[in-house]
């Protein structure tokens, strides 16, 4: 049976595992101190417990992230940047007995966790490693048990936590590394928050080939010039990132400054890639691969990929392309019936060992998106709806064709429209509101009827929500034109958009 820490535990001892600005840690020294940090969370943790990690992105938090999974239990990594309102949800929703954070933290984990034991990272790297118990946590653990739960945004506003096992892990970035030919000598540039999936590409890819992590700080994507420096001293040769992050450096054409030329692969998720951005890479960067991969965090990363060919000429977007190996991927239309015809569009869904375990403490809502595959009544296949929507080409390449429902991504985050309408309407004074996305100027659209200001659903918004979910545009009504149906009539405001 495979565990994720059988890859932490394989490779070269004297490797450099993560690079941090100017830190550095050895495999040898991250499997030493995570081994730590289990042998003192032995007690403190049930076997697949939840512990909330309350810390920034960086080498002690994988320390940390590492040493829950030896003691048994599995992570969730909750932004200390988060407001307090979405932190308590978080916590409500897991019903965490255990926080887990450093001492610049420690003092805000303090206000949030009240009643909770939390514990400061800095006490869980002495004492001496407890060899014998770890290994009985570890004969005892199964490959379906939960590794960490990542938090998506909900309709109801609260907050989802999908739960990804050993297994899922496993069977993605095994055929992940191998596809991509993701190697040992690979310095794999991190630019994603840990709560976010695209970081357990970063992570568990390096642990799978033994490359280096370089773990990319959050405040140089506020300066390109210095970010691309980044990347060139330290001889980065992937970057598996959000679209937004890519367009930044380009935007700002950040490679008219300096190219990160030992940079081979550019793996990109989270949006649609604008084709004029794309473009400015490939021509700086002439040997790059360019691979294009979608999914949903509910099916561990990804589950189709398409590799950009550089003698076509995409039109329009780039394919979100075919499905991984040992994954299922397919299109339903509405009456739950199979569509493989070109030019026809079908909600996405997808099945295989790549599901996740479905949303932690929410049966209701696992339920509506987990379940069985409707063109199957031979054995039980669970599959995932996604709420995407996709039609095949000529090729039977899948391209992305937008949400079934209201949920968006923005900044290379899924959010749910309603949550931002559940949040403005907490606010005294709005009596009605509903956001939309303008997915040409990737703007958020907040249209609303009251009598406050822009500026109070602003200021009350960013306490309540993260600051990628603030709308950009407001607009006060009146009253909204409804349909026949007596529902605010979403065409009207698309006009006013536009």
């Amino acid at each position: 049976m495979k565990q994720v820490l059988e890859y932490l535990e394989k490779n070269d001892k004297n490797k450099t595992a993560v690079i941090c600005e100017n830190e550095s840690i050895t495999y040898e020294e991250l499997i030493s101190k995570s081994k730590l940090v289990g042998s003192n969370l032995i007690n403190k943790v049930k076997i697949n417990e939840p512990v909330i990690v309350f810390m920034d992105k960086g080498i002690t938090t994988l320390e940390v992230f590492f040493g829950i999974l030896y003691s048994g239990g599995c992570y969730s990594l909750v932004n200390p940047e988060f407001p307090q309102n979405r932190i308590k949800s978080i916590l409500n929703t897991l019903e965490a007995k255990c926080v887990i954070t450093n001492i610049e933290n420690y003092e805000k984990a303090k206000e949030v966790f009240n009643g909770i034991n939390i514990i400061k990272c800095e006490d869980l790297v002495s004492g001496s490693i407890l060899e014998s118990e770890l290994e009985n946590i570890r004969r005892s653990k199964l490959d379906i048990d939960p590794v960490y739960i990542n938090f998506t945004s909900g309709s109801t506003g609260v907050p989802k936590g999908v739960v990804v096992s050993n297994r899922s892990i496993i069977d993605f970035i095994d055929v992940f590394t191998n596809l991509f030919d993701i190697k040992e000598s690979d310095i794999i540039a991190n630019q994603a928050p840990f709560d976010f999936d695209v970081s357990v590409k970063d992570i568990y890819s390096a642990l799978c080939k033994g490359s280096t992590l370089l773990i990319v700080p959050k405040k140089l994507f506020s300066s390109p010039a210095n970010l691309l420096d980044y990347l060139v001293i330290n001889n980065a040769t992937t970057l598996i990132w959000a679209v937004s992050a890519l367009c930044l450096i380009t935007t700002f054409h950040g490679l008219d400054y300096k190219v990160p030329t030992s940079v081979n692969k550019i793996i990109y998720s989270g949006e649609v890639m604008p084709l004029k951005h794309l473009k400015i890479w490939m021509d700086k960067l002439p040997n790059v691969r360019v691979i294009n991969v979608y999914g949903p965090t509910e099916i561990t990363c990804n589950c189709t990929y398409h590799e950009v060919d550089r003698s076509r000429t995409y039109v329009e977007n780039i394919p979100i392309g075919k499905s991984f190996p040992n994954e299922k991927v397919f299109l339903l239309d509405e009456e739950n019936k199979l569509v493989n015809t070109p030019n026809i569009s079908g909600e996405i869904c997808v099945s295989g060992t790549c599901l996740s375990l479905g949303y932690y403490n929410n049966k209701e809502v696992t339920d509506k998106v987990f379940m069985q595959n409707p063109l199957n009544n031979k054995y039980i296949e669970p599959i995932y709806k996604t709420g995407d929507l996709a039609m095949y080409d000529e090729n039977m390449d899948l391209f992305f064709k937008g949400r079934k429902d209201f949920q968006i991504k923005y900044m290379g985050h899924r959010i749910e429209l309603e949550e931002i309408d559940t949040e403005v309407l907490k606010l005294d004074g709005v009596k009605r509101c509903l956001t939309l996305f303008d997915e040409k100027k990737s703007k958020l659209w907040c249209f609303y009827v009251g009598e406050v200001t822009k500026e109070d659903i602003i200021s009350f918004l960013k306490v309540n929500v993260p600051e990628y979910m603030v709308p950009t545009k407001y607009v006060k009504l009146e009253e909204f034109t409804l349909t026949k149906n007596g529902k605010i009539d979403r065409n009207v405001l698309k006009e006013m958009i536009k």
